[in-house]
């Protein structure tokens, strides 16, 4: 029988172990529990975080902790399902989470964010606090920079929410739990200087989180859908899952050797 790397499968005596076997480092995944479209479950974004920290906690011994399932998602209030965490409180309870761990021995942190930007600033600010508190390593994985490289070859298009990207990786990742014939596409509408694709050529300004009104034709529209689906497929969300673990996988080792890691 494999043992498990999540934390909340092993006693008290295996995390002990665990610190010394992962050079005392440990995955943290951080989602959202929020509307995405008709076809993917609230749960999308945590999921996506949990099956990257767990595949790739397999392959480098690195122990992964109880995902946070919450997210500051003020903009997809307007669908049922959603729930939204002012992100003060989220960015106390990331350096918390850090900190509880330090206290056992942990050192280095990679903060796995499935919530895409609107996560990043308040683990930045969670990561920057504990860095300089603790003196602890952090670093913050997230998909959507971490696969700009490879979305276009695959015949995607830009980021946007339960569009071709999170529908492919669910559709490979928990295809049990994806409702394809419900899928409703919503095609990006061209901004000027503006787009939450960190791959998008033509800027991007920094992203503000819409108000309700903003969202309410377009989701409703929609059904919540920002983006194509219908260009999802499980064979390419295996191709973006692949690619994820793998970056993943030396970001943890990395950090596990200092390579390359600035304080």
């Amino acid at each position: 029988m494999t043992e498990s790397i999540r934390l909340q499968d092993m006693t008290w005596e295996d995390v002990r172990q665990a610190v010394e076997k992962s050079s005392k480092t440990i995955l943290l995944p951080f989602g959202s529990t929020e509307q995405h479209g008709p076809h993917l479950p609230v749960g999308t974004d945590t999921l996506v975080a949990v099956t990257l920290a767990e595949d790739a906690g397999q392959k480098t011994g690195a122990p992964v902790a109880p995902p946070l399932w919450f997210g500051w998602s003020p903009h997809h209030m307007i669908l049922p399902g959603t729930i939204t965490i002012r992100p003060e409180i989220l960015a106390e309870i990331a350096f918390d989470m850090i900190s509880s761990l330090h206290h056992h021995g942990f050192e280095r942190f990679v903060l796995i964010n499935g919530h895409r930007i609107v996560n990043i600033a308040w683990l930045q600010m969670a990561g920057e606090r504990a860095k300089r508190e603790l003196g602890v390593k952090v670093v913050i994985f997230d998909p959507a920079h971490m696969s700009k490289s490879i979305t276009a070859s695959l015949g995607w298009g830009r980021v946007g929410h339960a569009e071709e990207i999170e529908t492919s990786h669910m559709m490979y990742r928990y295809p049990d739990l994806v409702k394809i014939d419900r899928a409703i596409d919503n095609p990006h509408t061209p901004r000027p200087l503006y787009s939450v694709d960190p791959s998008y050529e033509g800027d991007t300004l920094c992203y503000v989180p819409s108000s309700p009104e903003e969202m309410k034709a377009a989701t409703l529209k929609s059904g919540g859908t920002s983006g194509e689906p219908s260009k999802a497929s499980a064979e390419g969300g295996k191709c973006y899952h692949d690619h994820l673990v793998s970056r993943l996988v030396e970001v943890i080792r990395m950090l596990q050797t200092d390579e390359g890691y600035k304080m």
